[in-house]
């Protein structure tokens, strides 16, 4: 049996895992990383990477349908649907490869396979056709990602029920699609076979669509699908889905009504739990809670030597949040030493849909929850310069500060480009910005940006263009 040894040991390749591994390696660290699939994780693979080239080319495909507007004669556009899925996936390998090469730059030692945790500082690697290797470390970073979510009475077959990997592979495209679930999954796979011309409903169980953003711009976002011929059924469940000749008969039901639809596939987005077993865990004194670990705001668990970082160490679930706890959780065993713990209020969230949406802080409702006083600003598109040039002006700025202290607390987006530009309210929440700072910013014309700008003047009653 081989055996190793590193500074740091990181079990699991994904967008927390490799970075926290590079950043570990550039302090000088020796590094080993043990991944079971493919370098990149969900993200780059099966999840953030790929979805964007299929959302880009649902955008693509529905600007060549409005292209008369612009004086642009473009005969009946058609689409090829294995092409569509190709480039995405040669999108992920190229980045696949990218952090492959990565690896090698910063010495990082890669093993293919699955790695277990042994007590104390010890974890070993099981992989198919190989002997296992024994790997000794004073730190140890699980960063294992998490799987789609499952129901009690819905489980993905792999070709009538899909989880995100099937929806991502289509061979040919569903006439009717059933989305089960309505955050950021599916209503980014929603957005996308709709534009393709699949006749999509959208169930949610919760009382609005895109349960973790601002009420108002769920409300828009659901307005503007709807509008599209996108069906939307809010707090409604899906009871069960039969294959039958017919098709996939779904039982749905609400709180005054139940009925029975035949769809060709259904999409189950109903979130995601993390990858918490055959981990060894109980060699250890890491304890999990609902489906991840147990950490502290330092990232550590209750097994000294032992992190957690990423989907695996819990919400919000998102890449750019296991990055930088990818980062932060390899500056702490480096000995770096960090003034505060990361700040998740401050992380943003994005959604591809169309229109995009994209958010950070608090929403309005939270906001009045936690007792703030507050401005609130709005400015819609249909007052912006860029959004009118391009015929897009589906969306609006909202921005909500703290009327004693005029912090800005929370700004929600909706409309084109908005996941772009969301860092802007990001590094101003970050520096603890005031509306002056903001109001004296000079934003750049003719952007969509600008209507960053006037919502911060319309919570204090300057608004120019409304």
């Amino acid at each position: 049996m081989e055996s190793k040894k590193f500074d740091v040991l990181i079990i699991g390749g994904g967008p927390g895992g490799y970075v926290c591994a590079i950043r570990a390696a550039q302090e000088g660290l020796s590094v080993g990383i043990v991944e079971r699939e493919n370098l990149g994780g969900v993200c780059l693979n099966w999840g953030c990477i790929p979805t964007k080239s299929l959302l880009h080319t649902a955008d693509l495909f529905r600007e060549i349908q409005k292209a008369e507007i612009f004086g642009i004669s473009i005969p009946e556009a058609t689409f090829d649907l294995n092409k569509i899925v190709q480039h995405s996936r040669e999108v992920s390998e190229q980045l696949t490869n990218g952090v492959k090469f990565l690896m090698r730059k910063n010495k990082i030692e890669v093993f293919d396979g699955i790695g277990r945790l042994d007590g104390p500082g010890r974890v070993i690697v099981e992989s198919e056709n190989q002997p296992e290797i024994i790997i000794e470390s004073n730190a140890i970073v699980i960063a294992t990602g998490a799987r789609a979510r499952s129901l009690p009475s819905i489980e993905p077959d792999g070709e009538f029920i899909w989880t995100y990997r099937e929806a991502m592979l289509p061979k040919e495209l569903p006439k009717e699609l059933l989305v089960i679930g309505s955050g950021a999954i599916g209503m980014e796979f929603a957005s996308f076979y709709h534009a393709l011309g699949s006749n999509v409903t959208i169930v949610e169980v919760l009382p609005q669509i895109l349960p973790v953003e601002d009420a108002e711009i769920s409300k828009f976002v659901q307005k503007e699908f709807e509008e599209r011929g996108i069906k939307i059924m809010t707090a409604t469940r899906v009871e069960s889905l039969e294959k039958t000749e017919k098709g996939l008969v779904a039982k749905i039901t609400s709180a005054n009504s139940s009925e029975e639809a035949i769809f060709d596939r259904a999409i189950l987005a109903v979130g995601v739990i993390g990858n918490i077993e055959n981990l060894g865990l109980e060699t250890t004194s890491v304890k999990t809670e609902k489906g991840s670990i147990q950490v502290n705001e330092w990232l550590e668990t209750e097994e000294e030597g032992v992190y957690a970082i990423g989907d695996v160490a819990g919400p919000p679930l998102l890449a750019h949040k296991a990055m930088h706890e990818g980062v932060f959780c390899a500056e702490q065993i480096a000995g770096i030493e960090h003034a505060r713990p990361m700040q998740k209020s401050r992380i943003p969230g994005c959604t591809y849909c169309h229109p995009q949406v994209a958010s950070v802080g608090l929403t309005e409702s939270a906001a009045k929850t936690a007792g703030h006083d507050l401005k609130i600003g709005r400015f819609p598109l249909m007052g912006n310069g860029k959004a009118i040039a391009i015929d897009d002006t589906a969306g609006f700025v909202k921005t909500i500060f703290d009327a004693d202290t005029n912090e800005l607390i929370g700004a929600h987006l909706v409309g084109p480009g908005v996941t772009e530009l969301i860092q802007g309210f990001v590094i101003a929440m970050g520096l603890e910005t005031t509306e002056a700072e903001l109001m004296e910013t000079v934003f750049p014309h003719p952007t969509v940006s600008e209507a960053m700008h006037e919502s911060v003047l319309d919570a204090y009653g300057h608004a120019l263009h409304i």
